[in-house]
């Protein structure tokens, strides 16, 4: 993969829709002739399996039944914050 590879891009902000099966046969096909040629690609999808992987047995504590009414307002916009940011970039 040469530094910046349109192919290996599109492969790196597509993969979580690959790994999810929401791509056509057809892009899945043509990611997996490209991943399977590219050690840079095949070392990200591994990385990327394992990052599921580990995240499925991952289990959080049960959420507190009543979260005061401040903490409730700053959880909001500092989520509102960053999806602004998201949108942004």
């Amino acid at each position: 993969m040469k530094p910046h590879d349109p192919e290996c891009m599109d492969i790196f902000a597509r993969l979580s829709e690959y790994l999810d099966g929401e791509l056509s046969p057809e892009e899945c096909a043509h990611f997996e002739k490209h991943i399977e040629g590219c050690a840079p690609c095949v070392e990200f999808v591994n990385s990327l399996k394992k990052s599921i992987q580990a995240a499925h047995g991952f289990h959080s504590p049960a959420a507190p039944e009543h979260v005061a009414p401040e903490a409730e307002s700053r959880l909001k916009e500092a989520w509102a914050a960053a999806l602004a940011r998201r949108r942004e970039s």
